[in-house]
Formats: structure tokens, C-alpha cells, sequence
């Protein structure tokens, strides 16, 4: 019986990668999740896991080849016959329960999400010499997106620490040692500041398509600015300095470089306090800016009354809670309303790919939570289909999970719009930043009282100002504002969410 191996998601717009390396030949005995090769695309690595036990047989996509989404790969033999090599058992599984004073276990890295190829080590919860049981949490690592607990594959002693904290370590890389014993107890190599776990001073390989793009282009490695990891040229790098205006001085300068920070009087300083940015806050960075300089902004703003959805909430929360086991909240009467108003304006749920725009048939719509680590936004997938009971418990659960670490990178992809809410901070009035490549984003803010002309008479009404902030080059001033004014219309009316209006 054989297996196929293929091209795994590669992220949002991403169609194809370069077969960069195969760790294995064909005839080789495979373990499950054993790394078997690594594609490459314009800015990341991916690593390919071996999907069962077996002998890796046929290799279909060599070395330098382009593979598209979902591709086959290689083809693995799975034991079946006396002369079928017998595939090395994962180290877990070798000792479950506890070692023996002569056996040592890996703890490795675990997966770490579609198109997430290193996490850095943020704390070890234990040192060498600990005792430590099955599953035990040892360390956690933190990727662009997520925290992830390492737990351990055995009982016994941990006998030596790999990655220090603050390190990089690549998916599947070895993280620390557990021994049956205290016996040999190591403690961990003190590190030179700023150098990675697992990766030699300077001695960086190039991606193979960027080094045969440099060769096509004539250029140097010297005329190439990296920006893969430690460094490394990707394609893109190569691709970028060939499009730079001639006169532009060939001299490498870091992506995103900021100017030097001016000296500071040294009583300040000695007051100062410097903590390295995560990685989840270097993500958000980064795609914060790259969404100004991408995409055209502009903000439209209006204002609603949400005297009718918090009378409906008023009137049936307790029924809705009693039936459902979930308290009804805003966001719900949000979502619907946004979903109506995206099937009439299809264009601000809508993302460019080149010169072409996509428009979705769907809604796969963001809601921004905020966690101690930075602002994550998970995806309620197909969010149109859904009941006020359904988005409410979805909603619920992932401001749970988010606050704890627990979210996955597939539950933070694929969405087609966001709404952020900052009034729960007390945000009166915000420009929200698109969350690329989605052209939309709503910035719900602070419900307040304020005096009202209603039929004549001034009131004090519970009014809340809305923000759409879009991307001008596809959605026009006229869809934008259409789009705000359908949102107003069905939260102050919210009857008319019940009868698709």
C-alpha cells in the first residue's frame, strides 16, 4: 500500500513553492512526521512531513522544481512485506510512561501551523535536573501568531536545555534532553547575545531560486538585501533589487531599518527599562505598516443608535441565555448586520490578486480580541449561515482561547472582513487599519448618551460612531458609504435582520 505526499496549504494567495531540498532519497526508512523535504515560496520556508511509516519510494517533484497547491510530491511505501525497512518509532513512543536510567528522549519541536516554519522559546518552566512527568509543560514557544506549551514525551529528569529562552528553533528542531536519571545531568551552553539556537554564526544558505534568479539577473549576493531567515535572499529579495532604479547605490540596507535612537542622558537611561518585541508584536507591526503601504485607506465614518438592539437584548436575554447556555451580546447584531450589508456592497468583502479582483461568495468574517501579547483576530468562518446563538458561543470561545494561547493559525486565516471593537476600551472615535489582503474593516467604539433631535425634540439617545475603513482602489466612496449606512440602518431597526432587509 502506498501513500501520497503532497504540497501542504502554503497561506493566503500563495499558489505555488520551489522543491528546495529533500532530506531523504528514495529507499529510505520514514518515521511519521519525519521532515522529508522543504519547499520554499517568495518569503517563507515549508517543511513537508512524512504522513506515515513506511520507505520513501518514488520522488516525483525534484530538487528546483515548481509545484503547485496540493501537488504530489513522492510516494511512500507503507510496511507490508519481511523486507520492508522498519521505520524508526517516535521517541514519545518509545517511553511513554518512564525512562530507564540508561535511555535519554528528544524533546522536539512540534508543529507549528501551516506556513509557520520556527517559533521562538519564550520560557522554560523547568531547569536541568528537574524531575519531570509525562506531559508535564516544559517550555512554551512563540510564533508570529500563537503561543504553544511544550509538553514532555516522558517521565524522568531533564538533563539538558538545547534552546535557551529567546532563541529560534526551526519546526521539528531538538529543544532539550530528558535522561532516567540525574546522571548527566547538563545545563545548557550560555548562548553569545543575539545568535539562534541551531544556526552557525553567518554561514547562511541562499534559497536555490534566488541564487539561479541572481545568475539570470547578474547581480551579487552583496547587491541583495535578505530578508528571510537570518538573513537568507528569497526569490523576492532578488527580484525587488533587479527592479531598483539603476542609480539607487547598490548597498545592502536591513528591511524596515530604523534610524539609530538618539543618545539619552544617562540618569534616564540607568531609568530605562529594554524588553525585546515579541514576535506576535514584530507580526502586528509589520502587517500594520504594510497595509499603509499598500493599499489606498480611507476611512468613512456615521453614527447609530443603539437604543433599538439594546432594547431587543433587554427584552429576551434571559430567554436567549436559558435556551442557548450563551448570553446574547453586541457583537452578534454586528456580524448580521455586517454580512447583510456585504451581499449588497460584494466589493468591500472583496481582496485584489494582481490586476485581477476576487469577490467571495461567502463571509469569513474577522473579530479582533485582544490578548496580554497583542491583538489576534480569529475567523468565523461562513459567518453569513450562522444564527445570533451560534456567533455569540464562536465569539465566546475564541476570547477564551486567545487570552490563554490556545487559538490555532488555521482559525486566524481566510477571512474576508474584520471588526474590531474598541469601545470595550472606552474608544469614543478610531481610524481602524486594514487587515490585509481584506479590503474592509469596522471599527465599532464606546456606546454613549448623547442629546438628539428626535421628531423635533432633543433626547438623550445611546449613540455609537462607526468607522469603515477600505481600500479605495477597489471600493468607491458610493459602496463605502452604502455599506455604512446598511449597518445603521439594520442596528437601529434590528427587525429588519429577521426579515433579510
Amino acid at each position: 500500500m502506498s501513500t501520497e505526499v503532497r504540497v501542504p496549504t502554503l497561506g493566503e494567495s500563495v499558489t505555488e513553492a520551489t522543491v528546495a531540498t529533500w532530506f531523504k532519497k528514495p529507499g529510505d526508512a520514514v518515521a511519521v512526521d519525519e521532515m522529508l523535504c522543504e519547499l520554499e515560496t517568495d518569503k517563507v520556508t515549508v517543511e513537508v512531513p512524512s504522513p506515515v511509516a513506511g520507505t520513501l519510494g518514488e520522488i516525483v517533484a525534484a530538487e528546483g522544481e515548481t509545484v503547485g497547491a496540493d501537488a504530489l510530491l513522492a510516494m511512500i511505501s507503507e510496511p507490508g512485506s519481511s523486507d520492508a525497512p522498519t521505520p524508526v518509532a517516535p521517541a514519545k513512543a518509545a517511553a511513554k510512561d518512564a525512562t530507564t536510567a540508561s535511555e535519554t528522549v528528544d524533546v522536539m519541536v512540534p508543529a507549528l501551523g501551516e506556513s509557520v516554519s520556527e517559533a521562538t522559546v519564550a520560557s522554560w518552566f523547568k531547569k536541568p535536573g528537574d524531575t519531570v512527568a509525562v506531559d508535564e509543560m516544559l517550555c512554551e514557544l512563540e510564533t508570529d501568531k500563537v503561543s504553544v506549551e511544550v509538553p514532555s514525551p516522558a517521565a524522568g529528569v531533564l538533563a539538558e536545555i538545547l534552546a535557551e529562552s529567546g532563541s529560534t528553533v526551526a519546526a521539528g528542531g531538538k529543544l532539550a534532553v530528558i535522561s532516567g536519571s540525574a546522571e548527566g545531568v547538563k545545563a545548557a551552553a550560555p548562548q553569545a547575545e543575539g545568535s539562534n539556537a541551531g544556526s552557525g554564526a553567518r554561514d547562511v544558505e541562499d534559497a536555490p531560486s534566488a541564487k539561479k534568479l541572481m545568475a539570470e539577473k547578474g547581480l551579487s549576493a552583496d547587491q541583495v538585501t535578505g530578508t528571510g531567515r537570518d538573513g537568507r535572499i528569497m526569490k523576492e529579495d532578488v527580484q525587488n533589487a533587479a527592479a531598483a532604479p539603476a542609480a539607487t547605490p547598490a548597498v545592502p540596507t536591513p528591511a524596515a531599518q530604523q534610524a539609530p535612537r538618539p543618545a539619552v542622558p544617562a540618569d534616564d537611561a540607568a531609568r530605562e527599562e529594554r524588553v525585546k518585541m515579541t514576535r506576535l508584536r514584530q507580526t502586528i507591526a509589520r502587517r500594520l505598516k504594510e497595509a499603509q503601504n499598500t493599499a489606498a485607506m480611507l476611512t468613512t465614518y456615521n453614527e447609530a443608535d443603539m437604543g433599538g438592539v439594546m432594547e431587543l437584548r433587554n427584552a429576551y436575554k434571559d430567554q436567549f441565555e436559558k435556551k442557548h447556555g450563551v448570553k446574547m451580546g453586541f457583537m452578534s447584531f454586528f456580524v448580521k448586520a455586517c454580512c447583510h450589508a456585504l451581499m449588497e456592497v460584494p466589493e468591500v468583502n472583496a481582496e485584489i490578486d494582481g490586476t485581477d479582483v476576487v469577490y467571495k461568495n461567502y463571509v469569513h468574517m474577522g473579530v479582533a480580541v485582544g490578548t496580554p501579547s497583542g491583538l489576534v483576530v480569529p475567523v468565523l468562518r461562513d459567518a453569513h449561515k450562522m444564527g445570533f446563538a451560534e456567533i455569540e458561543k464562536r465569539i465566546g470561545d475564541f476570547g477564551m482561547r486567545a487570552r490563554d494561547g490556545k487559538l490555532t493559525m488555521a482559525e486566524m486565516q481566510g477571512g474576508s472582513f474584520t471588526i474590531s471593537n474598541g469601545g470595550v476600551y472606552g474608544s469614543l472615535m478610531s481610524s481602524p487599519i486594514l487587515n490585509p489582503p481584506q479590503s474592509g474593516i469596522l471599527g465599532m467604539h464606546k456606546i454613549q448618551e448623547r442629546p438628539m433631535v428626535v421628531k423635533g425634540q432633543i433626547v438623550a439617545r445611546p449613540m455609537m460612531y462607526l468607522a469603515l475603513s477600505y481600500d479605495h482602489r477597489i471600493v468607491d466612496g458610493k459602496g463605502a458609504v452604502t455599506f455604512l449606512v446598511r449597518v445603521k440602518e439594520a442596528l437601529e431597526d434590528p427587525r429588519r435582520l429577521l426579515m433579510d432587509l
